[in-house]
């Protein structure tokens, strides 16, 4: 069985249907890399994971739980976290305050305590700038930031929002060795992403999205020799 499933998903933003009739599934353990053009609906599709957005027809069924219609912290609850595009950490507080918020479903105290320890351990930068404002971090530190917070909630499923957007080549290299040690942990994991070839490299499977429809899915390894996915994304 699927951790996350959607089946016939249709998600309307701002009064356009944003996503069609979409089906994807990821399993525990995984990877899983959504691609696509700008627009193509890829961030809508994490938002209605999230629940941030409604979706219009469909069904989302988490770890075999229906959570179509379940509030964002319900989700959060049962397992799901999301670092969003942009980053969006609260600036004005501390980087261990945003650590400490990314755990607000939990009232362990002690786990919370040796979470953040770990944390610092993935990030240690993170560690140099605890008692610093996150809105004075670097971009690359502000994406690791994120991460980490999301992160804190201890999920089964993390979801990753254009984790290199805007970000330096050696910065976007340390970013997804991070992803990488992650997933080396357990962690599972759907990436949206701009960098299709690097998204790839580091996933299982792939799902290309266009026009808020999949079309094509499979290993991401055959995408990467695949020459209508090379002459769309990889500029083959």
């Amino acid at each position: 069985m699927a951790l996350l499933e959607l089946k016939n998903l249709s998600i309307n933003y701002g009064g356009i249907q944003a996503v069609r009739n979409l089906d994807l599934e990821v399993n525990a353990g995984e990877v899983v890399t959504l691609i696509g053009a700008n627009g193509a609906g890829k961030s809508t599709t994490l938002r209605a994971v999230s629940r941030l957005l409604k979706a219009r027809e469909g069904n989302i069924h988490f770890d075999g739980r229906d959570i179509t219609r379940l509030t964002p912290d319900a989700v959060v609850r049962l397992g799901i976290a999301q670092s969003p595009e942009g980053r969006q950490v609260l600036a004005r507080q501390s980087v261990l305050d945003n650590l400490e918020l990314g755990a607000f479903v939990r009232n362990d105290r002690a786990g919370i305590k040796d979470d953040i320890a770990k944390m610092f351990q993935l990030f240690p930068r993170l560690e140099e700038r605890k008692h610093q404002s996150a809105g004075t971090l670097s971009g690359g530190e502000q994406q690791m930031l994120a991460i980490a917070r999301a992160m804190m909630s201890r999920p089964k499923l993390l979801m990753l929002d254009e984790p290199s957007l805007g970000l330096a080549p050696l910065i976007v290299l340390e970013i997804f060795s991070i992803i990488r040690n992650l997933h080396a942990e357990g962690v599972t994991i759907l990436l949206v992403e701009q960098n299709a070839k690097l998204a790839m490299q580091h996933s299982d499977r792939t799902y290309v999205l266009e026009a808020g429809q999949i079309t094509f899915s499979g290993r991401s390894e055959e995408f990467l020799s695949d020459e209508r996915v090379q002459h769309a994304y990889l500029g083959g």
